[in-house]
């Protein structure tokens, strides 16, 4: 099992910052990529941004060149700098890892973490 943890997000004004935490534990040597995820309401869910275990990173055409997603190993959190946000980037933001151990895969979700951009 893996467990994810998000935290860092928060109400602030247009064109300002954030940085979203994810903490990983438990099997996470088996975890192949994190991936932040969002979805705000009446809204389907879709993919923020990506890092492999080889450290490759990959972003949705609408965050990119304002968020960078980056990794401590030594603490075992992945982050999401969040730069000249805008109200369309209000959402519940999540943390989904993807295992793949012993020849089978499994997904893990975090709980969220609210991110609210005022105009």
């Amino acid at each position: 099992q893996v467990q994810l943890v998000e935290s860092g997000g928060g109400l602030v004004q247009a064109g300002g910052s954030l940085r979203l935490s994810c903490a990983a534990s438990g099997r996470i040597f088996g975890i192949n990529a994190i991936d932040w995820h969002r979805q705000a309401p009446g809204k389907q869910r879709e993919l923020v941004a990506r890092i492999t275990r080889s450290g490759s990173t990959n972003y949705a055409d609408s965050v990119k060149g304002r968020f960078t997603i980056s990794r401590d190993n030594a603490k075992n959190t992945v982050y999401l700098q969040m730069n000249s946000l805008k109200p369309e980037d209000t959402a519940v933001y999540y943390c989904h890892a993807d295992e793949f151990l012993e020849g089978i895969g499994n997904n893990y979700w975090g709980r969220g973490t609210q991110v609210t951009i005022s105009s």
